[in-house]
């Protein structure tokens, strides 16, 4: 590894994230009942190894554990996500007090430990009773998500100190409504569209219900990934505009008060003449979720559905999912933000950054991951000269702390700082937990 990394100012949150669905398990335990992701999983075919989040990692009975990686680890928060079925199973209703005393003993352990808790409310796991009623694409979601959000926040208030409503709504409607390789599995293509404004008007009529509740800081987190053309002609870069509206826009312009990029193919019907000001409602901070860039070109196929392409990028290191690892996106999608939505734009957490790797244990017990490493590391240089640059980030969040269930690849895919072995549960931290040990204590 290169010279140490340059200090963050002081303030500065370093931390990790999961979700419910791929680590919590104990899906039909405590009154929880189906989510999207329960009925999806059991589908033949969805699912690369056939596997389901019955068990995970266990979470919801070694959350105590985990709670200790995460002290161990130095992390000043911690982001996790809410089973909405776990806390109203049916999505509508009074909530489940079991679910929410679940939630309420991960949050005092992790304040006993001098963790931030870091709430999302609504990480891809519908309840499957709202998505046999419409799911998202019934605009009645998004009132129920306004109402679950309440029944959270009545209970664990501003001992949560950051609230996300949302985690990356484009890939939910793009590849659960979409395209259907994700829950609920459904394939409308550009008809999606309405998933798009029921999430965002569930975001802002949330924002309204934890207001009334909570005096701490509310966001949403989107996943971004900037565009490099693959082409140079008009057509080119009408597609990769179309690609960046669709991606990269449509979630954060109609938030900052820009209303709804064009989209082709979209019914602007649906939108009630109010809807705008609801989904503006004020936010206190913008969650960016930054993976990898995207290539794109004019379609070439002329009765293609879409009006772009993705193309593979040539000349990048790739992790196991196949995703290019490349820092400098990060740099360019931070101060792309800065620069187009200026001073509407929030102060920003990445509130997820990681990758996967073929991860083993060798025969001395240590789970080796020096890609990991030098990923985190190349991605906080660049993120550090984004906020030299007059970026306003306020943390990073490790993207996971645990190997868990990565949706549709099953178990074949892990992203931890701890190795999980999912027959035994033995939790391993990898040399990329230390690593990011040393660097927190380091900065302090």
């Amino acid at each position: 590894m290169s010279a140490r990394l340059p200090e963050f100012p002081a303030g500065f949150t370093f931390g990790v994230s999961t979700s419910a669905y791929q680590i919590e398990g104990a899906t039909s335990e405590d009154g929880r009942r189906p989510s999207i992701w329960d009925t999806f999983t059991r589908t033949p075919g969805t699912v690369v190894d056939g596997s389901t989040g019955d068990v995970a990692c266990d979470h919801y009975h070694r959350y105590a554990e985990d709670v200790e990686l995460l002290a161990g680890l130095g992390v000043g928060a911690y982001r996790f996500s809410i089973a909405w079925p776990r806390v109203q199973p049916d999505g509508t209703g009074p909530a489940n007090p079991d679910g929410l005393d679940f939630y309420d003993r991960l949050v005092d352990a992790l304040l006993d430990r001098g963790i931030d808790p870091v709430a999302t409310l609504f990480h891809w796991d519908l309840p499957q009773a709202l998505e046999d009623r419409g799911g998202w694409l019934a605009r009645d979601t998004a009132g129920r998500f306004a109402d679950y959000a309440s029944l959270v926040a009545g209970r664990l208030g501003d001992r949560v100190k950051l609230w996300i409503t949302l985690n990356e709504p484009f890939v939910h409607m793009s590849f659960g409504y979409g395209l259907g390789v994700h829950a609920p599995g459904r394939q409308q293509l550009f008809d999606a569209f309405p998933v798009a404004h029921h999430q965002l008007l569930g975001h802002g009529l949330a924002v309204t219900a934890l207001r009334a509740l909570t005096t701490s800081p509310i966001g949403i987190t989107n996943n971004y990934s900037p565009v490099r053309l693959q082409g140079s002609t008009d057509d080119d870069r009408a597609a990769g505009a179309a690609y960046d509206a669709l991606h990269n826009r449509l979630f954060t312009d109609p938030i900052l008060g820009r209303g709804y990029p064009e989209i082709p193919g979209t019914d602007p019907s649906i939108v009630h003449a109010s809807d705008l000001d609801t989904i503006a409602a004020p936010i206190d901070a913008l969650g960016v979720n930054y993976y990898n860039p995207t290539g794109v070109r004019a379609p070439t196929d002329p009765d293609s559905p879409l009006p772009f392409d993705l193309v593979p990028l040539d000349g990048y290191p790739t992790t196991s999912f196949g995703w290019p690892v490349d820092p400098d996106g990060l740099h360019e999608l931070l101060t792309g933000l800065h620069r187009e939505y200026g001073d509407n734009l929030p102060p920003i957490h990445i509130t997820e950054g990681g990758c996967s790797y073929e991860d083993t244990i060798d025969a001395d017990g240590r789970c080796d991951d020096p890609e990991r490493v030098a990923y985190l590391d190349g991605h906080l240089r660049a993120l550090h000269r984004a906020m030299a640059d007059g970026v306003d980030v306020r943390g990073y969040y490790v993207w996971s702390l645990l190997d868990n269930f990565e949706w549709a690849e099953g178990f074949t895919k892990r992203f931890g700082l701890v190795h999980v072995d999912f027959d035994t549960q033995a939790r391993t931290p990898k040399t990329s937990y230390a690593w990011y040990h040393d660097l927190i204590s380091g900065q302090a």
